[in-house]
């Protein structure tokens, strides 16, 4: 759900900002098991994957082996640390950068931000995919979790389904780092409105279902007050 959802507004933001059919290249920090980067490369773009997790590494591998020679020549699959770009890539050297679910494991990120600013081409297109912190009380209180809800409210911290303790981000604290690394906010989407909470296990609904609940999420996501709420928040920047 969030990938298609989340795919769905990243090639929407480069239709608005970029001339059709143009090759370009991305930059996918901490790209996971490479859903995102493979879809940008069976669309003709030329993607870069950076992964710090040597696990995840070899499962994008596995499925980058799986694809045509022709999608396997545009993408090129790399292991690192997204705080460190400027050790691997001269800055300018992309069009669109995307860094998802990755800020909520780095304690301190407008140094990482900066750097991953520096990395557009002027014109570039910065893509993140964030918690969202002005929203951590609604799943606890969802649930009935009275207690952690009224705590969500004073803090940007949580414990997520790993169990693992991380942080959120709230909305107007990046759009201020934004401006201030050259990279303004143009767009933001909710993602996962009504349906977070949901588990990675449970059975997707049938096909035409399916397509309703996208719909509903994308027009949610896209219309306040409803996406201030969402699971969330993919920002789009742009490079001055």
């Amino acid at each position: 759900m969030r990938q298609e959802l989340v795919g769905r507004q990243v090639d929407e933001q480069i239709a608005h900002r970029f001339p059709v059919g143009q090759r370009l290249r991305v930059l996918d920090v901490g790209m996971g098991q490479g859903t995102q980067a493979l879809r940008l490369a069976r669309a003709g773009h030329m993607v870069t994957g950076l992964e710090q997790d040597p696990a995840m590494l070899a499962v994008a591998r596995e499925a980058l082996a799986a694809e045509p020679a022709g999608i396997q020549d545009r993408v090129r699959l790399m292991e690192g640390d997204g705080r460190e770009t400027g050790a691997h890539f001269l800055p300018g050297s992309f069009d669109v950068v995307l860094c998802h679910g990755v800020l909520m494991y780095v304690p301190e990120p407008d140094a990482m931000l900066a750097g991953l600013a520096r990395m557009l081409a002027p014109g570039g297109l910065l893509s993140l995919l964030v918690r969202n912190g002005d929203a951590l009380a609604m799943r606890p209180g969802l649930h009935g979790d009275w207690t952690a809800a009224l705590a969500a409210f004073d803090t940007v911290d949580y414990t997520n389904r790993l169990g693992l303790d991380v942080r959120a981000d709230r909305l107007a604290t990046l759009t201020a780092t934004l401006s201030g690394i050259g990279a303004p906010l143009q767009t933001w989407y909710g993602v996962r409105v009504f349906t977070d909470g949901t588990e990675a296990a449970d059975k997707f609904p049938a096909d035409a279902e399916l397509e309703q609940l996208l719909a509903a999420e994308d027009r949610a996501g896209r219309t306040d007050p409803y996406r201030g709420v969402a699971a969330l928040l993919h920002l789009c920047g742009v490079r001055g």
